[in-house]
């Protein structure tokens, strides 16, 4: 990674299982080494199924920097959660981005690209360009 600040990644799930599993995955194939941070912001406060502006307020906050945050979400309501919070214009940190991504293989070009200091640009870029892999 750069001198600079990393980006920072917070992945949105229905289920808190499921985010968490993503950013270990994300982790894994990312490469190792000195990666960009990356926070689950999965399910209810409860632990049940459904998304919490809360914990999604907290893991933004979790992986800051000062380079902003790349937000990725499954679907439904977690992105009108997302969206609201960007709405309201306060909590989120500054550049804060919701990215129109897949959420596991763009998590994965994400953190990449994070890692190798790419800027909130640059980092959105690789996220949505993982629309464009084909599995057939």
């Amino acid at each position: 990674m750069s001198g600079n600040a990393p980006v920072g990644i917070v992945l949105v799930s229905h289920s808190g299982e499921v985010a968490r599993s993503v950013v270990e995955m994300a982790r894994g194939l990312a490469g190792g080494g000195d990666l960009a941070p990356v926070a689950a912001a999965g399910g209810t406060e409860d632990g049940g199924l459904g998304t919490s502006a809360e914990l999604v307020l907290r893991a933004a906050a979790e992986v800051d920097r000062g380079a902003g945050v790349a937000v990725l979400v499954d679907l439904g309501s977690a992105v009108l959660t997302v969206k609201a919070l960007l709405a309201e214009g306060d909590g989120l940190p500054p550049d804060t981005r919701l990215v129109d991504a897949p959420l596991v293989e763009g998590a994965v070009a994400a953190l990449v690209a994070a890692s190798a200091g790419a800027g909130m640009d640059a980092v959105e870029r690789a996220a949505e360009e993982a629309y464009e892999y084909r599995k057939n």
